[in-house]
């Protein structure tokens, strides 16, 4: 009988001994995002291990990455990092990834995951990442009121958007609430070029980098549309950031926003509904095409075994069924695993996750180029800088097409 609470006191002793602490990199430090992962966070520390959180403040990454590639020449790599997929063959050919495929194995992985979303995840055949979601690019999001007082409607195509645009204008509103960071302008002009030239010239241009497809007419038609929009942004978008954007609309300030669901997000955190206090649709001409990124974990080489356990539990966490119901109402996105109940979902996300499936199968569903799903950020930076000066320019539409060609010409 005495054995039994020297058992349990010897088991209480030994806990946090098996607890290990990992330091966690990433960019969500928004309202709507913070709330995001600290669900992860809650559900991590349950396992009995402990989540140091390293947040680097910067949109899309840029600063983080940086921060990344100094931590692992210098031998102090963190255990996880949020990556986009592209990302990892640079790590892994550098022999930092720590794979977490027991995780994968214990939850069949393999049988829950599209295909495009598992090649995504490894390097050399082994599972390295854990995807928490997926996000749609091609939305607008739109103030409800904003739009009942300029009179206007919701456009379903580029010239039905200019005339919502001039409406939205000449009511006194800021038509397009944008900011000038350059992966803003880059999703812009993603969500046009989708929208303009559809799937088949976005795979071309971004994901193939065929320089003849960028010096076509409909390339030409994709630029002259850019600089059309870019005279209804903000004349001071300089250096604003987007969820500070979003809020232009929270605040039915301004009329419109070309931007991924986590905005979303930032609606939710003020108990905003759609289709009441603001509207979510496609951007003109992508109704029936999705632009993805996913956003994911990368698990690193970091001194000690503990740590492993612990990659693998916070891997198995991020994918139960309960964190992916959690996270992704949080974040505007949607669920990565293909077995989950989307009725408690917001409208936007069935929607979203309609279009998912439907595009899958149309060969409509394109990867995010302005979020790192289709190019490694060697090729994406040059195009990203073309394409945010062309906006924030006087630069011709003739200009910006022969400027993308020669560059795309230097990766064929």
């Amino acid at each position: 009988m005495k054995l039994i609470p020297f058992l349990l006191a010897a088991s209480m002793l030994a806990s946090p001994a098996i607890a290990t602490e990992l330091e966690v990199i990433h960019w969500w430090t928004s309202g709507g995002e913070a709330k995001s992962v600290d669900s992860l966070k809650s559900m991590f520390k349950k396992t009995g291990h402990t989540w140091k959180d390293s947040k680097i403040i910067g949109g899309g990454g840029a600063n983080a990455n940086k921060a990344i590639k100094q931590r692992v020449s210098s031998g102090n790599a963190p255990g996880v990092v949020q990556l986009k997929s592209t990302s990892l063959p640079q790590w892994g050919t550098l022999g930092a990834l720590q794979d977490v495929d027991k995780a994968a194995a214990n939850q069949g992985w393999d049988k829950i995951l599209p295909k495009k979303v598992l090649e995504s995840l490894k390097y050399n055949n082994k599972f390295v990442s854990a995807p928490v979601n997926v996000h749609r690019i091609n939305w607008m999001w739109m103030s409800k009121k904003v739009l009942d007082k300029s009179g206007a409607k919701v456009p379903t195509s580029i010239p039905e958007l200019f005339s919502t645009l001039d409406k939205i204008k000449k009511a006194g509103f800021t038509p397009i609430a944008h900011g000038g960071q350059p992966w803003q302008d880059a999703t812009l002009f993603e969500e046009i070029l989708l929208g303009v030239g559809g799937a088949d010239l976005y795979n071309k241009v971004l994901v193939d980098l065929d320089s003849s497809a960028a010096k076509s007419p409909k390339m030409l038609e994709v630029f002259k549309t850019l600089r059309k929009i870019s005279t209804y942004l903000p004349k001071d978008r300089k250096g604003l950031d987007w969820d500070k954007a979003t809020k232009l609309i929270i605040d039915n300030k301004a009329g419109m926003q070309f931007m991924g669901d986590w905005a979303k997000g930032e609606f939710m955190t003020k108990n905003l509904v759609p289709g009441k206090d603001f509207i979510c649709a496609p951007a003109p001409g992508t109704d029936k095409a999705f632009i993805y990124t996913i956003d994911a974990f990368a698990f690193f080489k970091t001194k000690g075994d503990k740590a492993v356990a612990a990659q693998n539990k916070l891997a198995e966490t991020i994918m139960t069924k309960e964190f992916q119901n959690e996270f992704n109402k949080r974040k505007g996105s949607i669920p990565v695993r293909t077995d989950m109940d989307m009725s408690g979902f917001d409208s936007c996300a069935k929607q979203s996750a309609d279009t998912f499936r439907s595009s899958d199968k149309s060969n409509t569903l394109v990867p995010s180029f302005a979020h790192g799903n289709a190019q490694s950020s060697d090729v994406q930076g040059p195009i990203v800088e073309i394409v945010s000066v062309f906006i924030n320019s006087n630069m011709s539409p003739k200009e910006g097409v022969a400027k993308l060609a020669d560059t795309l010409e230097e990766f064929e």
